[in-house]
């Protein structure tokens, strides 16, 4: 298994666009050019990645506990049944990114800009998305339980089906969100904006 703990051990690497499975738990890789890389499977546990660039890079599959991506840019990025549990990103830039059926419990999102993407069937936990910028956003089906969602901007989002106990949605922006069929026990909603919401 290549196993990777710095940006010394990447200059060794003849193709860095194929990661697949590698080791880099714990590694510090702040700031990296990984964009497109496939890093599907990959260990990635504690991994610092901070402004670092992984555009449209696959990391279906893969164990990101822990991992700091706080200002990454990851547009585009392939995070499909990956494992992101406590995972850190704030202020990262997740347009059109592809979460569906994630593990993001306990995730930190505070102010990331995750326009567009895709988050339907995840497991959104106690996770922190305040102020985030989910416009369009599809969560679908996204178990929301307890998240924390104050000031988010989630104009035109996708609920529809969502799990949104005791879920916090103080002064966010819902204007023409669809809830859907989404369960709305205990879910707060003090100072939100819900003009031209869609429900059942």
């Amino acid at each position: 298994m290549l196993t990777i703990r710095n940006k010394k051990d990447l200059k060794g690497i003849r193709n860095l666009s194929n990661l697949k499975g590698a080791d880099l738990r714990d590694a510090d890789l702040e700031g990296v050019n990984l964009e497109g890389t496939n890093l599907s499977g990959a260990h990635l546990s504690k991994v610092n990645l901070e402004n670092a660039h992984l555009e449209y890079a696959n990391l279906e599959g893969a164990d990101l506990k822990g991992a700091n991506l706080a200002g990454a840019f990851l547009e585009g990025a392939h995070f499909e049944i990956t494992d992101l549990e406590g995972a850190d990103f704030r202020g990262a830039h997740l347009k059109i990114a592809n979460f569906e059926n994630a593990n993001l419990a306990g995730a930190n999102f505070d102010s990331a800009d995750m326009e567009r993407a895709v988050l339907a069937g995840a497991d959104l936990e106690r996770a922190n998305l305040d102020s985030a910028h989910l416009e369009r956003a599809n969560l679908n089906k996204a178990y929301l339980e307890g998240a924390n969602l104050r000031s988010a901007h989630l104009e035109g989002a996708n609920l529809n089906k969502a799990y949104l106990y005791e879920a916090d949605f103080e002064d966010a922006n819902l204007d023409g969100a669809s809830l859907k069929d989404a369960t709305l026990i205990k879910t707060k909603l003090e100072g939100a904006s819900l003009e031209g919401i869609i429900q059942n």
